[in-house]
């Protein structure tokens, strides 16, 4: 069993393909075979299952893939510590909230670039439960979100600041009449959602409770938080988004804030491997993003 098998068993898992697989490494569709062939060899077992339209990982496969990513993402940082003598290097794939990258991630991104020549960084919008999971197997070095406080076994999780939420309607909304607003007011109000995999949602929605008069409240499900504030600016109900999201909008006074907070505290967090704790890159970014964040509220 050798890297160039598991980059090639990982390439076909990716896209389902052989001959794409092969196009997409840039080597001859039998070499990518034999290489399988190799691999299962070596295992003992059968790795990829060959239907009539492409190809899928056998149980034993599914169990493969998070090792295989983690052995060709050790060698490939090997040889970048060789080359890089200990200086903070590499590839970071980094995940990142929407809410959180315009605002927050952008000027942390370009403090790495000044600052490390020597590390790349390529951004993915993730929402915070799709953060955690493609942080554990590897699929992401870090990712960036907004939450609660939370623990988990082995990821390191460290709160960078309190990120504050609001509850924004737009111009000439009955909400912005009422003083203070209470939970009936809000369970008569459609509630329009982004990044829908959120904590703070599924608090807010528990703090409203069920309205009384009906079973359910409407809620229109939006994916995009630009959406989700035009939906909101045309009057098609409320949205509770990071403040630090909406400040343009608040500004141009195409969005409003209602007079009610939410009785739970959230936080932007970044999250790594236990394991890759002491990752040069890793640390680089941790750090800076803690020095650049305390520099943007400083400014606030």
């Amino acid at each position: 069993m050798d890297t160039p098998q598991l980059e090639a068993f990982l390439e076909i898992v990716e896209v389902g393909s052989f001959t794409r697989a092969a196009a997409h490494l840039g080597v001859a569709q039998p070499s990518i075979t034999n290489r399988i062939k190799a691999l299962e060899r070596a295992l003992g077992m059968s790795l990829l299952e060959r239907l009539p339209h492409g190809v899928r990982p056998t149980e034993a496969g599914w169990a493969l893939v998070p090792y295989a990513r983690e052995i060709v993402g050790l060698t490939a940082r090997a040889r970048e510590a060789v080359r890089a003598h200990g200086e903070p290097h590499g590839m970071l794939n980094v995940g990142s909230v929407e809410s959180l990258t315009s605002h927050r991630l952008l000027p942390l991104i370009e403090h790495i670039y000044m600052r490390y020549p020597l590390i790349e960084v390529s951004v993915q919008s993730v929402d915070s439960s799709d953060a955690i999971s493609r942080v554990r197997d590897g699929r992401l070095d870090c990712a960036f979100f907004i939450d609660c406080p939370r623990t988990e076994d082995d990821l390191v999780t460290e709160t960078l600041c309190v990120e504050p939420l609001a509850l924004v309607v737009g111009a000439g909304h009955p909400l912005l009449e009422r003083d203070p607003v209470t939970v009936s007011d809000l369970q008569e109000t459609t509630l329009v959602r982004s990044e829908n995999h959120q904590t703070y949602h599924s608090l807010f929605v528990s703090a409203l409770g069920r309205p009384p008069h009906r079973q359910g409240r409407r809620v229109l499900h939006l994916g995009s938080i630009d959406a989700t504030k035009r939906s909101v600016a045309n009057g098609i109900g409320m949205a509770l988004l990071p403040a630090v999201a909406i400040e343009p909008e608040l500004s141009a006074g195409t969005l409003h804030r209602v007079a009610w907070n939410p009785p739970f505290d959230t936080y932007t967090q970044v999250t790594w491997r236990r394991n890759r704790t002491h990752h040069p890159a890793i640390v680089a970014v941790v750090t800076a993003a803690g020095k650049v964040i305390q520099e943007q509220l400083t400014v606030d």
